[in-house]
């Protein structure tokens, strides 16, 4: 089927003459398939035509949170944190390659033997990356990251024991308060979920401007300016990175950056930006402690290629940086926020912190999830007193050392 040639046909009119045409076919050896297995296979049509092929199910399925690919025969879901394989398969490699170029194409990206490796997302919002040969030496490889239309929100995330009330509460408090956060935390910990929820209290008044690598973000604000990188084209050329993008957001008058994912040299301009009146702003980085995620930053910031002593670099980070929200992935599955740590600013030559909130693991259950307790640690932050500044008030009691329910 050429359906180039239907021109601007709607979507809908051409699933309906695909599911004719089907039938047609079918009907001329009725005696080969009962009626489930006819419109299974007619499904499987339609989903080869104008969706992912075998991987539709598994995109139409809720309970699904990640996909992995490892070449045709090799498919692999993640369910309530554990993985598990699939009966999906794909022809040959050729097959699976065209669904990976049907995903990419549809974003702008491209991917063959000259660019073997993509990162790209779907209309939903998840994250798909792929590799493939000569890289991937058993076959393409692909990883979906699930992130569905409607995010989740910030009671979902309490009920769920990812954090306790009173963190939520603190945390909400920092975002209206204008306070600069950075999520911390390993793959798939739930860093961009975080940053979504955490978005969500950004006051409708102001402008916000996101910068990303693949467009995860579901800002709910009316005023916001997203923006996406660039890879380079076949030539080399054209290539427009993340530090481009933060350098370029402080023309277009943001109140707040928001950065997708701080991972390169532009980490300075972002801490630059948090110093120069762009106050509230948020972004992720990947470490496995609030301390790994200022050393991280430190050794980006080395990254510019400026020769700054490391003293320099950390007044940098505490002038810009007030609180660390460490997120992870622990045994079995569960997704909790570890700790909510506050930088206070320089002893000599070394960084000031303390931890407010902390999660306590006490073991695993009869599942083997992990299983444990919040707890406040008795520090009372020293940005209350600014928070205060801002209009936001919160009960010094909150932050009284003792277990907190989840």
């Amino acid at each position: 089927m050429d359906l180039s040639t239907l021109g601007g046909m709607p979507e809908a009119d051409l699933r309906l003459e695909v599911r004719r045409l089907a039938e047609q076919l079918l009907s001329r050896r009725s005696d080969l398939l009962d009626a489930d297995e006819k419109e299974r296979l007619i499904k499987e049509v339609i989903d080869e035509t104008f969706g992912m092929g075998p991987l539709e199910p598994l995109l139409n399925d809720t309970t699904v949170s990640d996909i992995l690919i490892n070449g045709p025969e090799t498919v692999y879901v993640e369910r309530n944190g554990r993985l598990e394989r699939t009966d999906v398969t794909f022809v040959n490699d050729a097959h699976l390659t065209k669904i990976i170029q049907r995903i990419v194409s549809a974003v702008g990206r491209r991917i063959d033997e000259t660019s073997p490796m993509v990162d790209a997302r779907l209309a939903d919002g998840s994250r798909v990356n792929a590799v493939i040969p000569p890289l991937a030496l058993d076959g393409p490889l692909v990883s979906i990251r699930r992130f569905g239309g409607k995010p989740l929100g910030a009671e979902q995330l309490v009920n769920f024991g990812s954090l306790a009330p009173e963190m939520l509460e603190f945390l909400k408090a920092c975002v209206r308060g204008r306070m600069n956060v950075l999520i911390s935390g390993g793959t798939g910990s739930g860093k961009t979920t975080l940053l979504n929820v955490l978005s969500s209290n950004i006051p409708h008044d102001e402008r916000v401007a996101t910068i990303e690598d693949a467009a995860e973000l579901q800002l709910q604000q009316p005023h916001v300016a997203r923006m996406e990188t660039r890879p380079a084209n076949v030539e080399g050329t054209g290539e427009v990175k993340t530090r481009d993008l933060v350098r370029n957001a402080l023309r277009m008058r943001p109140d707040r950056i928001v950065v997708g994912e701080c991972r390169g040299a532009e980490a300075l301009d972002m801490l630059q930006a948090m110093n120069t009146g762009h106050d509230g702003s948020l972004t992720t980085i990947h470490a496995n402690t609030p301390r790994d995620a200022i050393s991280r930053l430190e050794m980006m910031v080395g990254m510019t290629g400026f020769d700054l002593p490391i003293w320099t670099i950390r007044r940098q980070i505490a002038s810009a940086i007030q609180i660390v929200v460490q997120a992870a992935r622990l045994t079995g599955g569960p997704r909790k926020v570890l700790k909510i740590s506050e930088i206070t600013g320089m002893e000599g030559d070394v960084l000031s912190m303390h931890d407010i909130f902390v999660f306590k693991q006490t073991g695993l259950d009869e599942n083997r999830r992990a299983q444990g307790y919040f707890m406040s640690t008795g520090i009372r932050p020293h940005c209350l007193d600014r928070l205060t500044e801002c209009g936001v008030d919160l009960p010094t009691t909150m932050f009284d050392e003792k277990i907190l329910r989840s």
